[in-house]
């Protein structure tokens, strides 16, 4: 599973032309899945993402979580994560999970994400969801800008 994790101060997300979702300070993640991710890789990189320390504390310096300032998060699935440069000019994208099984992966993903996000905030409604398989528009305000590269497999 990998994902692209930005600070944001609001993003906003369109699906097949309809505004869909919407959120304010917090991140946006655009998360991609491997045909052998399971729930294991899910939690990883929930844990992962839901205690990045990136957000800044009183004294300025980057000590706080997405959880510990009660921020929204934005899901928004993106196969092309997976996506393959290394050689020619189209990448490929054989890497990445096929749609249907994607597709499953992230309705499980978005399950697991409300279930985590509610048990570290102690509050409901901190996530909003892209809609697999469609075509998005996103809107957001990067803050800082923070962008990380994560890779449930650690190969970055």
């Amino acid at each position: 599973m990998r994902a692209v994790v930005q600070r944001v101060t609001k993003a906003s997300l369109t699906s097949d032309g309809v505004p869909f979702s919407s959120i304010g300070k917090g991140l946006a993640v655009y998360i991609g899945f491997g045909p052998e991710d399971t729930e294991k890789e899910y939690q990883y990189m929930l844990d992962k993402i839901l205690g990045l320390r990136i957000f800044e504390d009183e004294a300025g310096k980057m000590n706080l979580s997405v959880c510990d300032i009660g921020g929204d998060i934005l899901w928004i699935p993106n196969f092309t994560l997976y996506g393959d440069c290394r050689t020619g000019r189209r990448p490929s994208y054989s890497f990445g999970a096929p749609a249907d099984a994607a597709r499953e992966m992230f309705g499980r993903f978005q399950q697991m994400a409300i279930i985590s996000t509610e048990q570290k905030t102690g509050q409901a409604g901190h996530c909003a969801f892209g809609v697999f398989q469609t075509d998005m528009q996103i809107t957001q305000v990067n803050d800082g800008p923070v962008t990380l590269l994560i890779d449930s497999g650690k190969a970055f």
